[in-house]
C-alpha cells in the first residue's frame, strides 16, 4: 500500500470544535485520563468545504437529499417532457434510496438517504435516461410488478438499475476527488459504492483536559426605560447563561491510500482505483493537484462550531509528513499514553514525544519511510536532559523541516 500520512499536532484556544447532545465538547478517555475530543466527522467537513474553494473544478461532488429536482432538470435539457423528466428521476431516487412522501406531500421532492454524487454522474444518468426514454425502451407492465423491491420503479416505465450504474461507470470521478476521497455508500447498488482512499482519525488532546464554563451576560441597552424591570435590576443584565469550552494541543491522524486513489487493480488486472480516470502521463499535474490539495485542506481546515464567539482558528504548530511504498497505517497516538506533562510548553513536549515514539516503533516493528519531512512553526530539538539520554533524539530521527509550499511538493513528487 502506497500511503502519505500525516502526523498533526495543533493547539486550540478556548473552544468548543464538536460538540455533543448537550452541547458540550466532546470529551474521550485514553490512558486512563479526560481528554478533549474532535470526532473525524467534525474534520472531514470542513476539508471537503476547503478542497471545495482550493479546486472547485476537481472537488464538485455534492452530497444532498434533494437530487430528483437537480437531474429532472437535466434530463428535461435533453428535450424530454418535464413531467416525464420527473416521473424519470423519481424512478432514479426509488432505485437508489427511497422517495420521501411525507416531504412530497408538502411539494418537495427529494429522498430518505443522502446521496452523494457529481455533476458529471449526473449529466450522464440524464443523458442516458433521455436516450433510452426517447428510444422507447419500455419495461411491461408485468415485468414491472413482478421486479424485485429494489428495482421496482415509480412509473414502471423504464429499468433505471443498468442505465444508473453504467452512468457512473462510464463517466468515472473526474470532477469528483471528494468522492473518491471521502467515500459514499449506496445500499441499493454497490457497484457505484465508493471506498474512500482518505483515513481520518478522532483528534485527541495530548494531555488530560476537562470541560471547563464560561459564564456570559448580556447588557440591554434600554433597560433603565423597561418598566416591567425593577428599579434595583434595572443595572443588571438583560439575561445570563453558561457555555461548556475546552482548551488544548491535539494530535490528529490523516492517510491518504494512494493505490485506492490511483494505482489499484482488480484480479484480473483491471483498473479499479476510485481515479483509474484520471491514469497515464497527461494527467500527472491533475493527480497533483488532488494530492496537494488534499494535504493542504487537511492541515489548514478548521470545524466551525462557534467561529464568531469564541473564534479558534489556530495553524499546526507541527507536522510529520511521511511517505511509504509499502506499509500500512500506523497513528502515533500512544505516544501521549501517558499524557504530557508541561516541560518547556505542551507543544514542545508533544512533539518530542510523538518524534520519540515514532523512532521507536521504526526501530522495532521495522517500519520503513521513504520518506519523511516537517512544517509548521515549531522545530523540536533532541531531548539533552542528563535524566532522560537514554531516551533523546537523535539528529536523523527528526525530519527535514521545510515550509509548507516545500512540505506538499516533497511529498507530491512521490505521486506517479
Amino acid at each position: 500500500m502506497k500511503l502519505i500520512e500525516l502526523h498533526i499536532l495543533q493547539s486550540f484556544p478556548v473552544s468548543c470544535l464538536n460538540r455533543d447532545d448537550v452541547g458540550s465538547p466532546k470529551p474521550a478517555v485514553f490512558g486512563v485520563v479526560n481528554r478533549a475530543r474532535i470526532s473525524s466527522q467534525a474534520l472531514k467537513r470542513p476539508i471537503r468545504l476547503a478542497l471545495q474553494e482550493l479546486s472547485p473544478a476537481l472537488f464538485a461532488g455534492e452530497r444532498s437529499k434533494l437530487i430528483i429536482v437537480p437531474l429532472a432538470d437535466r434530463i428535461e435539457k435533453k428535450e424530454v417532457g418535464r413531467e416525464q423528466a420527473l416521473a424519470l428521476a423519481r424512478d432514479v431516487g426509488t432505485y437508489l434510496a427511497t422517495l420521501d412522501d411525507k416531504a412530497a406531500a408538502k411539494g418537495v421532492e427529494k429522498v430518505k438517504t443522502l446521496m452523494f454524487l457529481s455533476p458529471a454522474e449526473l449529466d450522464s444518468i440524464a443523458a442516458r435516461l433521455a436516450e433510452a426514454a426517447k428510444a422507447a425502451s419500455i419495461v411491461a407492465p408485468e415485468a414491472a410488478e413482478s421486479a424485485s423491491p429494489k428495482k421496482k420503479k415509480t412509473d414502471g416505465t423504464l429499468d433505471v438499475s443498468k442505465l444508473v450504474a453504467k452512468a457512473c461507470a462510464d463517466v468515472g470521478l473526474k470532477d469528483a476527488a471528494d468522492i473518491a476521497l471521502f467515500g459514499r455508500m449506496v445500499a441499493n447498488d454497490h457497484s457505484i459504492t465508493v471506498e474512500g482512499a482518505a483515513m481520518f482519525s478522532h483528534a485527541l488532546s495530548t494531555h488530560k483536559a476537562d470541560n471547563d464554563l464560561d459564564f456570559y451576560t448580556a447588557v440591554d441597552d434600554r433597560q433603565k426605560e423597561d418598566p416591567t424591570v425593577s428599579e434595583e435590576d434595572r443595572s443588571g443584565s438583560g439575561m445570563m447563561g453558561t457555555l461548556e469550552f475546552a482548551s488544548a494541543v491535539y494530535y490528529r491522524y490523516a492517510a491518504l491510500n494512494l493505490d485506492q486513489l490511483f494505482y489499484q487493480t482488480d484480479r484480473e488486472g483491471k483498473p479499479s482505483a476510485n481515479l483509474d480516470c484520471l491514469n497515464g502521463a497527461e494527467q500527472l499535474a491533475t493527480r497533483h493537484k488532488i494530492v496537494d490539495a488534499f494535504i493542504r485542506a487537511t492541515l489548514m481546515a478548521v470545524p466551525g462550531a462557534r467561529k464568531n464567539s469564541m473564534n479558534a482558528n489556530t495553524l499546526p504548530c507541527y507536522v510529520v509528513g511521511i511517505y511509504k511504498s509499502t506499509g500500512q497505517p500506523v497513528q502515533l497516538v500512544n505516544a501521549f499514553d501517558p499524557p504530557v506533562f508541561v516541560r518547556g510548553g505542551l507543544s514542545a513536549t508533544s512533539s518530542r514525544e510523538m518524534l520519540l515514539h515514532r523512532a521507536q516503533m521504526n526501530r522495532i516493528f521495522c517500519l520503513v519511510e521513504d520518506e519523511a519531512v516537517a512544517t509548521g512553526f515549531l522545530q523540536p530539538k533532541p531531548d539533552l536532559e542528563p535524566d532522560r539520554t537514554e531516551r533523546k533524539l537523535e539528529e536523523d530521527m527528526i525530519p527535514r523541516h521545510l515550509t509548507l509550499d516545500e512540505f506538499c511538493k516533497r511529498l507530491t513528487s512521490h505521486v506517479l
